[in-house]
């Protein structure tokens, strides 16, 4: 499989075609963004450690029978994944309150919810991710009934699956972030389940480690993202 043309280049990832009409290669950079790509850093081998953690969470989702668009590794940036049809719709699934979601609702920082919340967003940077529903989606053209009841389904069962596994390595996965793309009539996992679409706190001392330390000028993130990419395969 040989790697083409650019077919895409987002602010953490570029994509591109390759002489395989139903794979891409998905390339992780080094660039560290947030509140919509107003903020911006960067640190050498971050895109190595986003990388390597997806591929250990996509290859272990998967023995759950969790389809992702994951094929292959293929360096320490790059993998070989499956092209989709993408959804325009990010999903959110809060387990903590913390962030926009304390603040809109005055909840405690921190706090456990008594249940996980299934969030939905139109992925936009220029109209910045604004909230929807179901309703829209449907209304919109974006997703079917039956697509965002399947991805409800599959969102929730990532949450079970990914709460235990971090649990064992003394970690509190807080919240996260999961994109969506159709293959045929199957609906899949894309992008990146990694720091930076994730918040992943130590359990005993609430360590963030995780992009809210580069949102927030906590400093250290380079030392967080290996710390955390360090715990997730020593436990393997």
């Amino acid at each position: 499989m040989n790697r083409k043309d650019l077919l895409y280049e987002g602010k953490a990832k570029r994509l591109f075609i390759t002489d395989d009409v139903n794979s891409l290669v998905q390339v992780f950079k080094d660039e560290l963004t947030a509140f919509h790509g107003t903020k911006r850093g960067r640190f050498d081998g971050k895109g190595a450690i986003c990388n390597a953690v997806s591929t250990y969470l996509f290859q272990y989702l998967e023995t759950y029978h969790v389809a992702t668009h994951f094929v292959k590794k293929l360096s320490d940036n790059e993998m070989q994944i499956r092209r989709l049809e993408m959804i325009p719709i990010e999903v959110v699934v809060r387990n903590v309150a913390t962030a926009s979601l304390a603040k809109t609702y005055d909840l405690e920082e921190g706090s456990t919810l008594k249940y996980p919340i299934i969030e939905y967003r139109l992925k936009s940077d220029r109209l910045g991710d604004p909230m929807i529903n179901e309703h829209h989606a449907y209304a919109m053209g974006y997703a079917t009934p039956e697509e965002m009841k399947m991805i409800s389904r599959i969102a929730s069962k990532v949450n079970a699956i990914m709460k235990s596994f971090f649990d064992r390595r003394g970690l509190m996965l807080v919240d996260f972030k999961l994109e969506f793309g159709k293959q045929d009539r199957n609906i899949l996992i894309a992008d990146e389940i990694s720091p930076d679409t994730c918040r992943v706190w130590d359990r005993k001392t609430n360590k963030k480690m995780d992009k809210d330390r580069f949102r927030y000028d906590m400093g250290k993130v380079d030392k967080a993202y290996r710390e955390l990419l360090g715990r997730i395969v020593s436990a393997a």
